[in-house]
């Protein structure tokens, strides 16, 4: 019971986090309508991993390095912002479902493998030097010097778990049957709007 105001702390600051649309957000969606649940699936599996990243560097205090090195952090946000482009010209080139194909939401004419799956959400969410800057705040402002390794350590499994299973959550609500037939033949439309907004976020990481 000693650190479960911290450890409450923590979970509503990344519950916040994890809530609000962000390029992890973008990616699920994308694939989720793209693609259909089970790849939307490995890619929040890639996502949670990801987090384990920034946990991992956080603990042994590389995210300091990292935040207060202008070129290091501007190296991040220049592969990460490519990284989102790359993606949003995928998603940009959506078209419409053909005449013949059906629009289910577990079976797509054109699929990725689960592997590239799970490296998409890793990268995407590993690459973001906005996750680095919020474990920065989360391992130096909220979290105790004091803080044994092995609670900070289970803080991050934890972190990593919850954003996993979060993502894990809309992906199967955005390929559940009510979803799928609101969207049905028009899912391209949405699959454009990801890529606009990943092109939006790319912007942001440049630009500041």
């Amino acid at each position: 019971m000693q650190y479960m105001n911290e450890f409450l702390t923590i979970a509503l600051v990344h519950l916040v986090a994890v809530a609000s649309p962000g390029p992890d957000f973008a990616v699920v969606v994308r694939n989720s309508v793209a693609y259909g649940r089970r790849i939307a699936l490995y890619t929040s599996v890639g996502i949670g991993l990801a987090i384990l990243l920034h946990v991992a560097y956080s603990l042994v205090g590389l995210s300091v390095v990292i935040a207060t090195t202008p070129w290091l952090f501007t190296t991040f946000s220049y592969a990460a912002a490519a990284y989102l482009l790359y993606l949003a010209f995928g998603a940009l080139k959506s078209g419409p479902v053909k005449q013949d194909e059906s629009p289910s939401f577990e079976k797509k004419s054109t699929q990725i493998s689960a592997k590239r799956a799970v490296w998409m959400g890793f990268l995407t969410n590993g690459l973001n030097p906005k996750a680095t800057l919020f474990f920065l705040s989360l391992f130096t402002a909220i979290i105790s010097i004091d803080t044994p390794f092995a609670v900070k350590l289970g803080y991050g499994i934890y972190l990593a778990i919850a954003t996993g299973l979060w993502f894990c959550f809309l992906s199967y609500l955005l390929s559940t049957s009510r979803v799928a037939e609101l969207i049905g033949k028009k899912g391209y439309w949405l699959d454009r709007a990801m890529g606009v907004l990943l092109v939006g976020l790319a912007a942001k990481l440049v630009l500041g």
